[in-house]
């Protein structure tokens, strides 16, 4: 049986969801994380509803009623859960280049709250400053994911902290992984910094908490 993971890994390694305008239905990958997730032309619902539950609601082939509020709103109470933003997914190798962590220092202990709030929603968490007050934090989310968020201060934006964050991300994890971010599309700042630091666009994705 597919599993979140497995879509995930596959499209870690460049192989995509046929896009046959269809809706595939799988289970959430643990108790903490439901989503939907859209990729070009299909689908991905990750959730304890059925999959007669989800057509059921949906017309074929509509690749908007899946990421639309009403079905959202009918998944969310279905589930007993919240539907978060939308994000969009990027995705990354990793960047075999020390010299962009050489600024960083690791948190530990801290109370810092990009860190408190990373904690809840990922495993495995590390997080970095750096002197200008930035934040980068690398841990395990959706579906045991590697992913990332970055945190650059009023008083530094502008000045290319965000793309050099972004890519030092990057060299935070393995040599045989990929990295993974969500963004708010609304965050033009955001955006620009990853794809400058290499980054790809591949979907995007509800969180449902």
């Amino acid at each position: 049986m597919t599993t979140l993971a497995d879509i995930l890994r596959r499209v870690e390694g460049g192989t995509f969801p046929d896009p046959d305008l269809g809706v595939t239905v799988v289970s959430p990958p643990s108790a903490r994380e439901s989503c939907v997730m859209a990729f070009t032309g299909h689908i991905v619902v990750a959730a304890e509803v059925d999959a007669s539950w989800v057509t059921d609601r949906l017309t074929p082939e509509d690749m908007v009623e899946p990421v639309s509020p009403p079905f959202l709103t009918a998944l969310a109470e279905a589930t007993g859960r919240h539907a978060h933003c939308l994000d969009a997914m990027l995705l990354a190798p990793p960047l075999p280049e020390p010299a962009v962590l050489a600024d960083l220092e690791e948190l530990t202990g801290s109370d810092h709250p990009r860190l408190v709030r990373a904690l809840k929603y990922r495993d495995d968490v590390r997080a970095y400053v750096d002197p200008y007050g930035g934040v980068v934090i690398v841990g395990r989310g959706v579906a045991g994911r590697l992913e990332c968020a970055i945190e650059v201060p009023g008083s530094a934006q502008g000045q290319g902290h965000g793309r050099r964050l972004a890519q030092a991300a990057r060299a935070l994890i393995p040599a045989d992984a990929h990295l993974w971010a969500q963004v708010t599309p609304g965050n033009a700042a955001s955006f620009r910094a990853f794809l400058a630091a290499g980054y790809r666009i591949v979907g995007s994705e509800i969180l449902f908490f």
